[in-house]
């Protein structure tokens, strides 16, 4: 009596558990985004990621409940939602999607430091405080996510001693965020 490909060792204990792990961190990766889309105010991608989510989950767990004795699906199921953190965690840094409020505290005189973030196109607010020891500079700017390495590297080449904090922020009306040139340009024919 011959056996079908579904009733395999190879399928049973293998495609079939790996099919689980990759669904599994198909959606997890998505409910991560989704949590972010959320906590970012968009309104329309939250739900439509979430609709993904659930369905990809519905398939999952309906494999796992036609395979209980399959001890070898548990293992993928549970591997697929570590994994799945972590890629939606490396993808949401990557989007780096919203705005943020960025506050450096600074020791030594900030002039030089505020000149080359006015110069690179960054809008600050600026005031002298005095801190538990001495007199410091405060500075604000509202810059979005993407731009949090660029100016992680003007401070740190300007005043490597500085403190500095980021702060997510939902909603801002207006601002001063610097203009690059685009990435993408359309070659028009020759």
């Amino acid at each position: 009596m011959e056996t079908s490909f579904y009733d395999s060792a190879f399928f049973t204990y293998g495609l079939l558990p790996g099919l689980i792990f990759f669904s599994r961190v198909m959606d997890v990766t998505i409910g991560t985004i989704r949590i972010v889309m959320v906590s970012k105010g968009h309104k329309l991608w939250a739900p439509l990621l979430g609709f993904f989510e659930i369905l990809i989950w519905l398939i999952a767990i309906s494999k796992i409940f036609q395979n209980l004795d399959n001890w070898f699906c548990y293992i993928a199921y549970a591997a697929g939602f570590a994994c799945g953190n972590y890629v939606g965690l490396l993808i949401e840094e990557k989007l780096a999607v919203g705005i943020v409020k960025l506050q450096i505290i600074t020791r030594k005189e900030a002039s030089k430091l505020i000149e080359n973030l006015t110069a690179a196109g960054y809008g600050i607010t600026h005031h002298n405080a005095q801190g538990a020891n001495e007199r410091v500079s405060i500075i604000h700017s509202i810059i979005k996510r993407s731009e949090i390495k660029n100016v992680e590297t003007i401070v740190k080449t300007t005043n490597p001693k500085a403190f500095y904090s980021v702060e997510d922020v939902k909603f801002v009306n207006e601002g001063v965020f610097p203009v690059h040139p685009a990435r993408f340009r359309i070659r028009k024919g020759k």
